[in-house]
């Protein structure tokens, strides 16, 4: 039998799914904060209004607390997910293989929010002006900042769309694969 499907119930697998889930959570915040407070702490300085000396620190801090957040409320979904369509009989690998492909949708969107971001900044410095809040007049600062607006956009929705394709991708996998070993 294929080491993915168990005949007794693993709970202890949705516990660890959860807590990877939260944990991964921290991580894709810390990265994508890490590269957004380098770009542009002008962003969080008139975003969130920080007026002190190491942005850069802070807002990988602000990304790791974000992402936690974030972490957390993704674990219950996908977790219970995983829980209710494999009767709890999933193993760890089989819901990491899934959660894999979401993490890299994350930092896919993550990408294409920046770079939508920066062409809509660039093809129109006065409507991106006009209609995003204190925007920098300098136009390289003013396309980092974008970049970050953008690909922090990105990055939710690419977590939304990711666990609804992770839920699907889990119903989906777990139906076609037990046929075969049952």
């Amino acid at each position: 039998m294929d080491r993915t499907y168990r005949q007794e119930t693993n709970f202890l697998t949705v516990i660890w799914v959860a807590l990877t889930c939260v944990l991964t959570g921290g991580m894709i915040g810390a990265t994508t904060n890490a590269f957004n407070g380098y770009v542009s702490p002008t962003y969080f300085q008139n975003i969130l209004g920080w007026d002190f000396h190491d942005i850069w620190t802070a807002s990988i801090a602000q990304g790791i607390l974000e992402g936690l957040i974030y972490g957390v409320i993704f674990s219950i979904v996908f977790g219970a997910t995983v829980l209710l369509v494999t009767k709890g009989q999933a193993t760890y690998r089989f819901a990491f293989r899934h959660l894999i492909k979401i993490i890299g949708l994350v930092y896919l969107c993550w990408c294409l929010g920046g770079l939508i971001a920066v062409g809509l900044a660039a093809l129109s410095p006065d409507f991106y002006r006009a209609t995003f809040k204190q925007v920098p007049e300098d136009f390289g600062q003013m396309l980092g900042y974008a970049w970050v607006g953008g690909s922090i956009w990105g990055g939710m929705f690419g977590g939304l769309f990711g666990l609804t394709l992770g839920v699907l991708g889990v119903r989906t996998s777990w139906r076609k694969n037990k046929k075969h070993v049952c």
